[in-house]
């Protein structure tokens, strides 16, 4: 049986402190891709310092754009309302950003929207299916806001977790877990696909070319694809706990969970520049 413990703490050796880090080493670093339950946030709250520290990157010349399973309904206040350059919604599914004139959003999505009824439509279907054979299975309370994926929220029983993960596979979606939902969708993208596809889209960035202008913020298993990517990943401090559940560890780790964390990142970033 596979000792957790000792890879938990071999991965947490492999991880430097980001405030002893030589800031120089970020002085390329152009956009900031976060995540944004537990990254920007702590315990589902945004602190002004967190907000405050958007507001410093962007006023500093770097572009940031939250990744997030969060919903649409959540990505599209986001997209309006907080300094930040667009959002990356629902694990890449969907892609919002505030248009020049400073109040309409513009919507992108991964499915060309010829489809978006049919996906939507069997997201539906998926969802009806497991609530009948799982009667515990429950919805996530934002799934109204969904476009492109369907979210169940995450159990405390790992058991009841396996067989929505399960179903989910069964019927045909792909799938990943964080700190909040059981998510599902259909498509093969992922957070990182769909990055690609917006910086090279909407800022002329081919990521596989230029890893050093993208620095990379998560704290959970669907930042998974990131971390093993990109060549700055940080983790705020709770990413501790799913180290077991990350084939390739961040390279840097906050002192402070959360959106503690995320102002580490991004004092460490603006002293770099």
């Amino acid at each position: 049986m596979e000792d957790y413990g000792i890879y938990n703490t071999y991965s947490s050796l492999l991880m430097k402190q980001i405030c002893s880090t030589d800031f120089t080493h970020f002085k390329h670093v152009r956009f900031v891709l976060t995540d944004l339950d537990d990254t920007l946030t702590y315990r589902g709250r945004l602190s002004a310092e967190t907000y405050t520290a958007l507001e410093r990157l962007q006023k500093a010349g770097v572009k940031v754009i939250p990744v997030t399973a969060a919903p649409a309904g959540w990505c599209d206040q986001m997209a309006r309302m907080w300094p930040v350059d667009g959002v990356i919604g629902e694990n890449g599914g969907i892609f919002f950003r505030r248009k020049n004139d400073g109040h309409g959003i513009e919507h992108f999505f991964w499915h060309d929207k010829e489809k978006h009824s049919e996906v939507a439509e069997r997201l539906k279907l998926i969802g009806e299916q497991i609530k009948r054979e799982i009667v515990a299975a429950r919805f996530a309370d934002d799934q109204p806001f969904r476009m492109t994926s369907i979210a169940f929220s995450k159990p405390q029983e790992d058991r009841l977790c396996s067989l929505i993960l399960d179903a989910l596979v069964q019927a045909g979606a792909a799938t990943t877990v964080n700190n909040l939902w059981i998510l599902g969708w259909l498509g093969k993208y992922d957070k990182l696909s769909m990055a690609r596809r917006i910086l090279r889209d909407f800022y002329a960035l081919d990521i596989d070319f230029d890893r050093s202008a993208i620095l990379y913020s998560g704290d959970s298993t669907n930042d998974a694809p990131m971390f093993s990517f990109f060549e700055h990943t940080v983790g705020v401090s709770t990413v501790t706990d799913y180290l077991d559940q990350i084939p390739q560890p961040p390279q840097w780790i906050t002192c402070g969970p959360g959106g503690a964390g995320f102002v580490e990142i991004a004092d460490a970033i603006i002293a770099s520049r």
